[in-house]
């Protein structure tokens, strides 16, 4: 009796200067991507996909990913110290690492389908239409803040100048300096 062969996909790919062995809807912390979360990250350097291997990268093979979430690891303490020269020093590093869901593995120069590229103009979308909402929010703020702006800060401005100049000059002669003592003169022998 044979038993059926189960090819799970798997591929090596390369970043952030280590190599990952991934298939589809893995879940890893790599070093930081510099993209929103939600969105689609690829990686192009494949250097093995099942059984075939790059020399050194697959031509044509692609994997994507859905970048979860980046967010820092824990503290790694580095501690120093020279025994008998009284030398001790304590730092701390944070890693920045973003979390990405592997979504497909693609060979042969296919691009990513329609269910997660769906999800990358989606996010997109959203992340470009918030900022084109806030910006003639934006521009309409400044524009009414000008407008009360110098009608508020001179009557501030005048106000807090006038209550100033009538306190410290009714206080000024109140506050009088004392008078310096003559410091008494050494006795001549």
């Amino acid at each position: 009796m044979t038993l059926p062969v189960i090819c799970m996909t798997f591929a090596v790919i390369k970043t952030g200067g280590k190599q990952y062995k991934v298939a589809a809807n893995d879940v890893l912390k790599i070093e930081k991507l510099d993209a929103e979360a939600g969105s689609i990250v690829t990686f192009d350097q494949v250097l093995m996909v099942g059984d075939e291997v790059g020399a050194p990268l697959v031509e044509g093979a692609l994997v994507a990913a859905e970048l979860l979430e980046t967010k820092k690891q824990k503290t790694v303490i580095i501690f120093k110290k020279n025994r008998r020269h009284n030398y001790r020093r304590r730092n701390g590093h944070r890693q920045l690492l973003s979390t990405v869901r592997i979504t497909e593995i693609l060979t042969g120069g296919a691009k990513p389908s329609v269910k997660a590229a769906g999800v990358a103009t989606s996010s997109e979308s959203v992340s470009e239409a918030a900022p084109a909402k806030k910006a003639p929010k934006a521009a309409a703020a400044p524009a009414a803040e000008k407008a009360e702006a110098p009608a508020k800060k001179p009557a501030k401005k005048a106000e807090p100048k006038a209550a100033a100049t009538d306190d410290t000059a009714a206080e000024k002669p109140a506050k009088k300096a004392p008078a310096k003592k003559a410091a008494p003169k050494a006795d001549k022998e």
